[in-house]
């Protein structure tokens, strides 16, 4: 076994792998640039090595300055990670060359399977279903059109050697499909270095379904079950689950078993997965392997209670799979939700910042347990784990220059339910300030009748939240439950003002029973009953709640119990009340009592800025090219500029016709949230 390990990566996986590293007894080391001198990974890490300028094209992927910091280091191993040099062949052969085990699969299923064209043709061979499509190289925006055409509408338009949703598009008309080459292309090649394109038919009404499979060098293989990660956002998954709620055991057995066939096809030793898209006839077809850990990774983990970094370190030690197929047992249901630095609010763009406050929901280990690799039960009925796989920390920072993911939040528990329940309550103790971030929606997520049945495709988002997202409208039950909770917090804030040290005889104030709470834009009449154990709340038809907490003012979080459920809420002072979050909703609870609210009600309700002349940078990020000059006329749905942020492209489209006034920015600029780029007449 080795003894020592570089992580060729950062953030979150980096500090994934330092983790198991550590358990294992083998020691660590970390590259970082001038942007993670700081970061988690280092700090975790037994040693750390600098390896250039933020830009990961100028640091983390570039092939000599990580194999100057093995030399310096002495490491044994490589562990990539994903993304950055993850599937690159040719840092895998310069390893090789220097003697160091790369903790991968060898370069030939590297080549073969990183190459989506030539991928799709030795899965053709392997006898793996495949979706129709051009699996030759494409020249430029006409040629893509010309084949668009004779694949059919709709296509998808994709880099050969993409990933993470990079340099993907789909396109429903020439138009698209032109502007969807273009942009596919530039992407590419700012990401992998690799400008090639190809196109596929797209699938309508899909579900993404993807096997994880682990091979050893003996000619050993199996898969893990399957992974559900239909809820994608920009071809970028943000929930996954394990196992998935569409399959029986017979597609299960079938996929699995295509997916270890192709595997072996190609000599694969490692973890790896086999994507493919299943229609709603359970019909799969291949998509891509990628031949590294996945992001998703720990739902198969806590499902399994496989730990499959330990397992890829050993096969790249020339270990044998200890596990065969026969014991490979799916136990209870994992979720796995992304969170992500990008504000929902202004349509997912990603936000920059520093962390002001991060504290993630408790860890809670529990589910399948495997000792020596052999089952040992599950755990007690009903309990629930929660899993925090993250590379941040309070008052570090969201930098512009890698992905926005902050961290991956998981629960496991018996059944599904019981699984998203868990993942509800997680949500809502998880705090984030100081950046937009994305807790909000996958709160929604959680709660959506769709996901909630299971009956999701790709294109939930889309359909579900067409004009994009907009906050949550809370049922009337929920609001009654924060207004009795908010009613009982309030009354615990004003009991502690009246008790301020130093103040005058004859000056005490008592603190009254009726109280009138605004939120959502209902109004609720209460009179609250306290002893020393909580407070019963009586709204004005008569109805009851019992409130018990240990929340103090000043508390962020609040963990209440409201007539025998739990509720979480996260908690903010304003002004005569409470800026409370829950279950995907940001509310603005006033607090008031009975004249306190008649006078309320005569206020005058405060206009925002008219900014529709205007178009705002939605994003911290560049200005790539603008598309419009001054006094030009523009049509609704017309590029008006491109703005580069996270490595993404994001054009910015006319709202509506108008003429062009003003430009006030042009191609290279740095510009912030709100900033105005172009102004109409």
């Amino acid at each position: 076994m080795f003894n020592k390990i570089l992580i060729a990566n950062r953030g979150e996986i980096a500090c994934r792998v330092i983790k198991t590293a550590r358990k294992m007894g083998i020691g660590t080391v970390a590259i970082y640039s001038d942007a993670d001198k700081n970061a988690l990974h280092v700090s975790m890490a037994d040693e750390s090595v600098h390896i250039g300028p933020p830009p990961a094209n100028q640091s983390y992927i570039v092939i000599d300055k990580v194999m100057d910091a093995i030399r310096q280091s002495g490491a044994q191993a490589v562990h990539p990670g994903y993304g950055f040099l993850s599937e690159n062949s040719k840092f895998a052969e310069a390893l090789e060359a220097e003697g160091v085990a790369f903790v991968g699969p060898p370069v030939r299923a590297i080549e073969s399977m990183g190459d989506k064209i030539t991928s799709k043709k030795i899965a053709q061979e392997a006898g793996v279903s495949t979706v129709p499509g051009y699996m030759g190289l494409i020249e430029d925006a006409e040629e893509a059109v010309k084949i668009s055409n004779e694949v059919g509408y709709p296509v998808m338009i994709k880099a050969s050697a993409g990933g993470g949703g990079k340099g993907m598009r789909i396109a429903w008309n020439d138009e698209e499909a032109r502007e969807g080459f273009q942009s596919s292309k530039n992407e590419a090649a700012n990401s992998f270095g690799d400008d090639r394109i190809f196109i596929e038919k797209f699938v309508t009404q899909p579900r993404h379904i993807e096997i994880q499979v682990l091979c050893d060098s003996h000619g050993n293989g199996i898969y893990l079950g399957e992974r559900e990660c239909s809820i994608q956002r920009r071809n970028q998954k943000v929930v996954e689950e394990a196992p998935s709620p569409f399959l029986d055991e017979a597609t299960r057995k079938a996929m699995g078993e295509q997916a270890v066939a192709l595997a072996k096809a190609v000599d694969y030793a490692s973890a790896g997965t086999v994507e493919f898209i299943v229609d709603g006839e359970k019909n799969f077809y291949f998509l891509e392997m990628n031949t590294r850990l996945q992001v998703e990774h720990p739902v198969t983990e806590l499902i399994t209670g496989v730990d499959l970094v330990e397992q890829m370190i050993r096969v790249a030690a020339g270990e044998k799979l200890s596990i065969t197929q026969d014991d490979v047992t799916l136990t209870g249901w994992a979720i796995e939700n992304r969170l992500y630095a990008e504000d929902p609010y202004r349509g997912f763009l990603p936000s920059i910042g520093r962390l002001t406050r991060y504290r993630p929901p408790q860890e809670i280990a529990s589910g399948p347990l495997l000792v020596n690799d052999k089952w040992q039960g599950e755990a007690p009925e009903g309990e629930a784990a929660v899993r925090n796989d993250t590379g941040v920390y309070e008052g570090g920072e969201i930098s512009m220059y890698y992905d926005p993911m902050i961290a991956k939040l998981c629960t496991w528990a018996p059944t599904r339910e019981q699984a998203i329940e868990a993942m509800r309550v997680a949500l809502d103790s998880f705090e984030v300030e100081g950046i937009g971030h994305n807790l909000p929606f996958l709160s929604a997520v959680m709660d959506h009748p769709k996901f909630v049945s299971g009956d999701m495709t790709t294109a939930f988002i889309a359909e579900e939240y067409p004009d994009g997202f907009e906050g949550v409208e809370l049922p009337e039950a929920d609001l009654r439950r924060i207004a009795a909770s908010c009613a009982a917090m309030h009354r615990v804030a004003e009991i502690r003002r009246t008790r301020v040290s130093g103040r005058m005889d004859n000056h005490e104030r008592k603190v009254g029973s009726d109280w009138v709470v605004t939120l959502q834009g209902q109004e609720y009449a209460v009179e609250i009953d306290a002893d020393r154990d909580g407070s019963t709340v009586t709204f004005s038809d008569g109805t009851t709640m019992r409130v018990t907490s240990d929340w103090t003012p000043g508390d962020h979080l609040a963990v209440l119990d409201v007539d025998g459920s739990p509720l979480v809420l996260k908690v903010g002072k304003i002004s005569g009340g409470f800026r409370i979050r829950n279950r995907g909703a940001d509310l603005k609870v006033h607090v008031r009592t009975t004249r306190q609210a008649e006078l309320a009600r005569m206020m005058p309700e405060k206009l925002p800025p008219d900014t529709s002349k205007m178009l705002l940078c939605p994003m911290p990020g560049l200005i790539v090219k603008i598309d419009v000059e001054v006094g030009q006329e523009v049509q609704e749905g017309q590029a008006l500029c491109t703005v580069e942020a996270m490595k993404m492209e994001n054009i910015l489209r006319a709202e509506k016709k108008g003429v062009v006034s003003k430009v006030n920015a042009g191609p290279g600029d740095n510009l912030a949230v709100d900033d105005v780029i172009i102004e109409f007449e």
